[in-house]
């Protein structure tokens, strides 16, 4: 076993390495400095090799921090303090500790890895399971142990019951993954979790609101029910693990979770057919769709209509769901007069929050796949296509779609903190009530020009539909990185809100002088 986790190791940081190089060799100027011969330097990969040695430990507690510090220690903040810190700390790692059990467990992530290992090099699929599998558990225990008692003490609960939480964690994951076995062996039928089911996020939804909402209706676990049941879990986990350890079948399970990768190392072939025939269920094929428009305009308009169910199916569902945590939110700080304080003291002065909410909310990214997949992969192929006055045209009609996209979500939330500020006590200026209404609605136009704008730029698609662009990659996680940073910042309402509105203004108008100078240059097919 020792053997084919050396092995299997091996062979993951030989893969991290070359995408490493590829990720490199794609970055504009700094890809034509670095030659194909990279691949076979030794000295380069002994560098990235310590590199990844390295990424590798800082990784198994760079993660537990971050998701303890700010997934469960941050939203405490927001409680009253009728509610009993320990109780709350523990009740909200419970019900996250199920949900991260329940989507992620590891044994039945079908990753590149895992098909170098045993498919093409025929390794023994039990001993690389089990090897693996219990270098990642260790990981998970080693990784959350130190902080489970840094945060655990802060939050005032027992010792005994943080030193037991990183392996209530661990024995969670292994009862889920006992029972995806028991369902292999009952129904023939493998766990992916690449492919989590609807009943899945349906229940993961429900625990998230318990997680979260119980808390702020006063109710929580007592943390001596939240010890039993971690000792119940904790002894579970314990059968789980003899079960998984004397399981027979790993090939033949593996065999059907890596079916898809069966036939070739290339798997974006298989990838992109799956996508095409997931599209074709939400493109319309009704022949009557028509348009008055001329030109570009009804060729876009054409185009949206066709393709209503997957561009704006997604806006309607977001936009309910913030209705209705606009609405608990209304209930709760009702219920509650200490949270209605403590809320009001939070939309003066949190607002660079909202960012990243705002972030999340936007439609961007799944915007341009579209438009790339139905449409441009074909058109960019016409020269006329690429004339700098028709892009910047096509640029300003996608643009305002884009923005109408994103404004339903972003007017019930502008809209929404306006309205808990006004009941939770309001404010002596009564700017702030505007200012936070026309901030979101300001984050929410930047975000549609912003990754518009990325798109005819580093149109980071080849002619498969592949994302090929490693400055893309760049620049999207860069984005996400600012506005994860932003959720720590607090500052004035109104001095933040009017900044916001200013930069948007700002950014359009370069935005689109830098689509008219670059985009015909830029907008193109990658090889």
């Amino acid at each position: 076993m020792i053997k084919a986790f050396r092995i299997s190791f091996s062979l993951q940081n030989t893969y991290r390495v070359n995408s490493i190089i590829y990720s490199l060799k794609q970055i504009p100027l700094l890809g034509r400095l670095l030659p194909s011969a990279l691949y076979g330097s030794r000295g380069l990969k002994r560098v990235i090799t310590v590199i990844s040695f390295l990424w590798e430990i800082l990784s198994a507690f760079l993660g537990k921090v971050l998701y303890l510090f700010l997934i469960v220690w941050l939203p405490l903040e927001l409680y009253p303090a009728s509610v009993p810190r320990p109780d709350a700390y523990l009740h909200i790692l419970f019900f996250l500790t199920v949900i991260g059990a329940m989507m992620n467990t590891w044994m039945f992530d079908p990753t590149n890895d895992k098909y170098y290992a045993m498919v093409l090099m025929r390794m023994d699929a039990r001993a690389y399971t089990l090897s693996n599998y219990i270098y990642v558990m260790l990981k998970f225990a080693v990784g959350f142990l130190p902080f489970s008692l840094l945060f655990g003490n802060r939050a005032g609960v027992p010792f005994l019951l943080s030193l037991l939480f990183p392996f209530f964690v661990v024995s969670a994951k292994m009862i889920f993954a006992l029972i995806s076995l028991k369902r292999y062996l009952k129904t023939g039928v493998s766990t992916n979790e690449n492919l989590p089911g609807r009943y899945l996020w349906t229940f993961t939804f429900l625990l998230l609101a318990a997680a979260y909402g119980l808390p702020a209706l006063g109710l929580t676990l007592p943390w001596q029910a939240a010890g039993i049941l971690f000792l119940a879990v904790i002894l579970s986990g314990f059968y789980s693990g003899t079960v998984i350890r004397t399981f027979p079948y790993y090939r033949e399970m593996y065999q059907q979770i890596l079916a898809q990768k069966r036939y070739g190392t290339d798997m974006q072939a298989q990838v992109r057919q799956a996508v095409r025939e997931q599209n074709q269920k939400y493109i319309s094929q009704d022949l009557d769709i028509q348009t008055n428009k001329k030109g570009f305009e009804a060729f876009h308009e054409l185009f949206v209509k066709r393709h209503r169910k997957i561009l704006w199916k997604p806006v309607q569902r977001t936009t309910g769901i913030c209705c209705c945590v606009l609405l608990g939110a209304l209930l709760a700080v009702k219920i509650n007069g200490q949270l209605e304080i403590a809320v009001n003291r939070m939309l003066m002065s949190a607002l660079p929050f909202f960012c990243f909410i705002m972030y999340l909310c936007n439609r961007g990214t799944i915007y341009t796949q579209v438009l790339f997949m139905n449409c441009d992969h074909s058109m960019l192929t016409y020269s006329f296509y690429k004339k700098p006055a028709f892009i910047l045209k096509l640029f300003q009609i996608r643009l305002r779609e884009l923005v109408k996209m994103n404004l339903p979500p972003a007017i019930v939330i502008g809209g929404g903190l306006a309205l808990l500020l006004y009941v939770t006590g309001g404010t002596d200026h009564g700017m702030n009530y505007l200012v936070l209404i026309f901030s979101v609605l300001a984050m929410s136009v930047f975000f549609s020009v912003h990754y518009l704008t990325c798109y005819y730029l580093l149109q980071p698609y080849n002619a498969y539909t592949d994302m090929v662009s490693t400055t893309y990659r760049l620049v999207t996680s860069g984005t996400y990185f600012v506005c994860f940073l932003l959720m720590r910042v607090q500052f004035d309402t109104l001095v933040f809100g009017s900044l916001a509105i200013v930069f948007c203004v700002g950014y359009c108008v370069i935005a689109c002088l830098l689509v008219y100078r670059l985009a015909d240059r830029t907008f193109r097919l990658r090889n």
